[in-house]
C-alpha cells in the first residue's frame, strides 16, 4: 500500500488538515457525544479510548486506506469537527466517505462546503471512480446532506447489522466520478 499524503485545503472559511496528536481532546469531545454518537459507527468513553480512533486516522494515511480530515478555522483556533475518506480500494477506485461535526456547528452549512472538496481530492489526486457513503436508515439528517451533495440513493440494505443489540438497516448512497 502506499502512504497518502494528507495536504491543506483551505476555502474561504475553513481549513482542512491533517489530524494531528493534539486534537484528541477535540475528538474525544465528539465522539462522546450522544447526538453525534446516535449514527456513527465508534463512540469512546474516554480520553486514553479516544487514542483508538487517533491511531486509526495515522494507520489510514500509512497504509494507504483512507485519509481524514480535522476541519478548522482558517487561524485554527476553533476545531469544528472532522470528514474524510475510508476503506480506499484502489482496485476498484472507490472509497467510503464519512464526517462529523461538534453539535455546536450544526445547520451553518459547513458540510455543504467541505465535503465537495473532500470528494474533489478523492477524484483528482486518488483517481477514484466512485465515492460510497453508508447511512443508517433513520439517520435523515445525513441522507438529507448525501442528496445535498449530489449523491445517488441506490438502495437499502435490510438489517444488514447490529447495533446496541437490534438489527438496522442502510442505505447507500454513492458518487460517481464525472469526466
Amino acid at each position: 500500500m502506499k502512504t497518502i499524503e494528507i495536504p491543506e485545503i483551505k476555502t474561504d472559511r475553513f481549513s482542512l488538515r491533517k489530524i494531528v496528536a493534539s486534537d484528541i481532546e477535540n475528538i474525544y469531545k465528539g465522539l462522546s457525544d450522544p447526538r453525534i454518537i446516535k449514527y456513527y459507527g465508534v463512540n469512546f468513553q474516554s480520553l486514553a479510548a479516544t487514542k483508538e480512533q487517533m491511531a486509526f486516522y495515522a494507520d489510514m494515511e500509512k497504509n494507504g486506506t483512507g485519509m481524514w480530515f480535522a476541519i478548522c478555522s482558517l487561524d485554527n483556533t476553533v476545531f469544528y469537527g472532522a470528514g474524510g475518506l475510508n476503506d480506499l480500494n484502489r482496485e476498484h477506485k472507490k472509497a467510503e466517505i464519512g464526517f462529523w461535526l461538534l453539535t455546536d456547528f450544526w445547520g451553518q452549512g459547513i458540510m455543504s462546503e467541505i465535503m465537495p472538496l473532500i470528494c474533489d481530492y478523492g477524484f483528482s489526486k486518488l483517481g477514484l471512480h466512485r465515492i460510497e457513503g453508508f447511512v443508517e436508515t433513520d439517520n435523515m439528517n445525513c441522507k438529507q446532506a448525501m442528496l445535498k451533495l449530489d449523491f445517488r440513493h441506490e438502495g437499502t440494505m435490510v438489517d444488514c447489522e447490529i447495533k446496541n443489540g437490534k438489527y438496522i438497516s442502510l442505505d447507500i448512497y454513492a458518487k460517481i466520478k464525472t469526466a
